[in-house]
């Protein structure tokens, strides 16, 4: 079936993304996004010794990370489906499941908003700890909450947005890519002497492949309450820092109605006390903004992979 086989599939996408809406992302020690992980820390360590931890080092981190996870796994699908269609297939699905995070992104959303709803500030904290990068102990309920809001507004865009997107475009190497660029940007992406220039290929292909994506969910989030979701996001997209952040979080403070991030402290110090938002809208932080939100990103995810679907039908006829 050769490099068929990589091609984009409107039912293997629905399967994956069904598999993942039933079963959410399992956690295991063998996961492929912690194995890539482990790759990239030892291709990172390899590097470092040879001296090459600047620009150089970054992209043959890159490189070395394609071959692992984008040109042998690709090899590898071919190869099973030239074997067994059927394994193929299944491969092909599994692939697309792995690498697509709504379920697990909602479920970790949802434990922020249970121990909020409780009253419960330490499992709060500490639910809200595994999502973003900041100083949780002087946050209120409030705070978590938006926090939540925040990451799940952005997350949209890396975990289904960007992904189904890549995917459309080019198939399994797509996503695998996609993947790939996310995991240098979390792990390497920093703007820290050690990683200023070692992380400076994977940060600014991030920005490059999340681009259109970031720029998609303005429209898709905005829809849900027009004009002002487009309206605020348009205005205040450029508030956040990067060129890709802001418009799926400010296009979200519109839709919700509600004004967004606020204090935030980082090791100590208050690096920011920005609202995005309209200055006339109460501020986020209710048990109704966070429910409001999920429903959004899940009806936009839902309307993302129909749109998908028809893509795929419509350029590769699959």
């Amino acid at each position: 079936m050769g490099i068929e086989g990589l091609n984009p599939s409107a039912l293997l996408l629905l399967a994956g993304v069904a598999i993942d809406a039933i079963l959410g992302d399992p956690q295991f020690r063998l996961h492929p996004i912690r194995l890539m992980g482990d790759t990239l820390s030892a291709f990172e360590r390899m590097l470092r010794g040879c001296g090459l931890d600047g620009y150089v080092g970054g992209c043959l981190l890159l490189l070395l990370l394609s071959l692992t996870w984008v040109v042998a796994p690709s090899w590898i699908v071919v190869s099973i489906l030239r074997w067994n269609a059927n394994a193929g297939t299944a491969v092909h699905i599994l692939i697309v499941y792995a690498f697509f995070a709504l379920r697990d992104l909602i479920d970790h959303i949802r434990k922020v908003q249970n121990a909020a709803n409780r009253e419960d500030i330490v499992e709060a904290r500490k639910a809200i700890g595994m999502l973003v990068g900041r100083d949780v102990d002087k946050m209120d309920i409030a705070a978590c909450r938006r926090a939540a809001i925040e990451s799940l507004s952005e997350n949209f865009v890396d975990g289904v947005l960007s992904p189904v997107f890549w995917y459309v475009l080019l198939g399994i190497p797509g996503l695998l890519l996609f993947k790939v660029v996310s995991t240098m940007d979390s792990m390497v992406g920093y703007k820290t002497p050690k990683y200023i220039y070692f992380g400076w290929c994977g940060a600014r292909l991030d920005d490059l492949m999340n681009y259109l994506p970031s720029r998609l969910s303005w429209l898709l989030i905005g829809v849900f309450r027009i004009p002002k979701g487009w309206e605020i996001g348009l205005a205040q997209h450029a508030v956040l820092p990067g060129p890709n952040p802001g418009w799926s979080e400010a296009t979200m403070a519109g839709a919700l109605d509600r004004r967004l991030i606020g204090p935030i402290w980082k090791e100590g110090h208050l690096v920011t006390d920005t609202w995005l938002g309209d200055p006339e809208s109460p501020a986020a932080g209710s048990e109704q903004d966070v429910t409001n939100a999920i429903r959004i990103v899940m009806i936009a995810s839902a309307v993302t992979v129909v749109i998908g679907m028809i893509s795929i039908i419509g350029v590769w006829k699959r």
